[in-house]
């Protein structure tokens, strides 16, 4: 076998997965590598907490680890890490109870609030504003829209890495969405009080 530290860039992520599976001392720690950032994005965005993300991160490595050999290889590596991650999220809320589920919205008004789509004028308290919001979606909803709306993931991939049909993935979103919009609107508004009504300090109107 060619030894990887020579050509590691041209080395595919399966056939990473597969030396490590049998045995290279290297490959897993290169895969990780060129992953290890989105892999963290996914857990601190769904999780909204940097230490409860970066055990999850580590769970996720640690099983990701231990389940190369299991890897059947319909899907793309990155898919199959991303569930590992999603997986190791739920996990620890599970374990946790970080939050009961919440009530399901039913309309799609996340479009002119997305994160993809922040105000430039205020980039970083939006993004407060939606991780806070985040927190309050039932599980579900919220990987859906981690992954899609702030992860950029197709619905059809989407609906890979969390194992749920298309149409599951739409209607989470969708309702995820309903229920974020108000959400943020209502984190922005107790952050700034003068956009309370339109009238400067949150006072009465003169």
């Amino acid at each position: 076998m060619t030894s990887l530290s020579m050509r590691a860039d041209e080395v595919s992520d399966k056939e990473l997965l597969a030396r490590h599976a049998q045995g290279d001392p290297h490959a897993f720690a290169e895969l990780v590598h060129r992953h290890r950032d989105r892999m963290w994005a996914v857990a601190l965005r769904t999780l909204g907490d940097p230490e409860e993300a970066a055990d999850a991160l580590q769970d996720a490595c640690l099983s990701a680890f231990r389940a190369a050999g299991r890897f059947r290889g319909d899907a793309a590596v990155t898919t199959w890490l991303h569930r590992i991650v999603v997986n190791a999220c739920l996990d620890r809320i599970r374990r946790k109870s970080v939050r009961p589920a919440t009530p399901m919205g039913d309309d799609a008004t996340f479009d002119a609030v997305a994160p993809k789509m922040p105000d430039p004028t205020d980039a970083h308290g939006v993004s407060l504003d939606v991780h806070t919001a985040l927190l309050q979606l039932p599980f579900e909803q919220r990987a859906a829209l981690v992954l899609v709306d702030m992860m950029g993931y197709s619905v059809d991939d989407a609906a890979q890495v969390l194992e749920v049909p298309p149409g599951t993935i739409k209607s989470r979103c969708a309702r995820g969405r309903a229920r974020l919009a108000p959400l943020l609107v209502q984190h922005r508004n107790r952050r700034d009080p003068r956009n309370v009504g339109g009238v400067e300090g949150g006072g009465m109107p003169r």
